[in-house]
C-alpha cells in the first residue's frame, strides 16, 4: 500500500531485456540500507519489487523487473535511460496517511488534453496553480468522481471536475516542483489508478443489480 505522496524523483539509468521482461535500474536519493531486497516501491505509479540495491553517490541504485503485463498496460514500456519517475516506498504501520490509499495497480493510461495556468481562486484551490485536463479510458472514467481521489503517475490528486470521459486536477507550485508534473505537457500519457473505494463500490453495485435481475 502507498499514499500517493511522492518522496523522491528517481532517474532511469539502464534498461535491459525485451518485451516479455525488462530489468530497469533507477538512481535515487534513498538510503540503500533502507531498501530491503523484495521491497515494494511505487515507480511512476506501478508497484514494483526491488530485486537489487547498491550504494550510488549520496543515495542508491535499485533494480526492478517489469513483466509483459506491466509493460503493456503502463508507461513502463516507454521508460529509457534518463526518464524521471515519481517514487514512493510502501506505507508502514504508524505512517501518516496524507494522501489516499493507493495499491500501485495501474488501471489504465490517461492522456493530458490540456495544461492551463490558473489565476485567482479555482474551487478550493488558490492560484498560482496549473490545471490539467485529462481524458480517461471509457472503461475507467465511470470510477472518477468530482472531489474524489485519483493517483496519477504515483501522485495522489483530487478531482476538481468531471465531464464525460475527461476530468481536471489542480497542481500547486510545490507539487509541480517536487514531482515530475512540472515536465508534463498536452499529449503525454499518464499512469492512472482510480480510488480503491470507488472501484469496489461500483463492483458491489453491479453485483447487486445482477442479483435483482436474475
Amino acid at each position: 500500500m502507498f499514499t500517493g505522496l511522492v518522496t523522491d524523483i528517481g532517474r532511469v539509468t539502464a534498461v535491459d531485456g525485451g518485451e516479455r521482461l525488462r530489468r530497469i535500474t533507477i538512481a535515487s536519493a534513498y538510503d540503500p540500507a533502507s531498501i530491503a531486497l523484495g521491497a515494494s516501491i511505487a515507480c511512476g505509479g506501478p508497484c514494483l519489487t526491488a530485486v537489487a540495491v547498491e550504494p550510488h553517490g549520496a543515495g542508491c541504485r535499485f533494480a526492478v523487473d517489469v513483466a509483459a503485463e506491466t509493460l503493456a498496460r503502463t508507461t513502463a514500456g516507454t521508460w529509457a535511460p534518463g526518464t524521471r519517475l515519481n517514487l514512493e516506498r510502501s506505507l508502514k504501520l504508524g505512517d501518516e496517511l496524507g494522501g489516499h490509499l493507493v495499491t500501485g495497480h495501474v488501471d489504465g493510461l490517461a492522456e493530458i488534453v490540456a495544461r492551463e495556468a490558473v489565476t485567482g481562486q479555482e474551487g478550493d484551490a488558490w492560484a498560482p496553480s496549473d490545471r490539467f485536463v485529462l481524458r480517461a479510458p471509457a472503461s475507467i472514467a465511470r470510477f472518477i468522481a468530482e472531489k474524489g481521489s485519483v493517483c496519477l503517475d504515483g501522485t495522489s490528486l483530487t478531482v476538481n471536475g468531471v465531464e464525460g470521459d475527461t476530468f481536471t486536477v489542480l497542481l500547486i507550485p510545490h507539487t509541480l516542483a517536487v514531482t515530475t508534473w512540472g515536465e508534463r505537457r498536452a499529449g503525454d500519457r499518464i499512469n492512472l489508478e482510480v480510488d480503491l473505494i470507488a472501484r469496489y463500490a461500483a463492483r458491489l453495485t453491479e453485483a447487486h443489480a445482477a442479483l435483482r435481475s436474475a
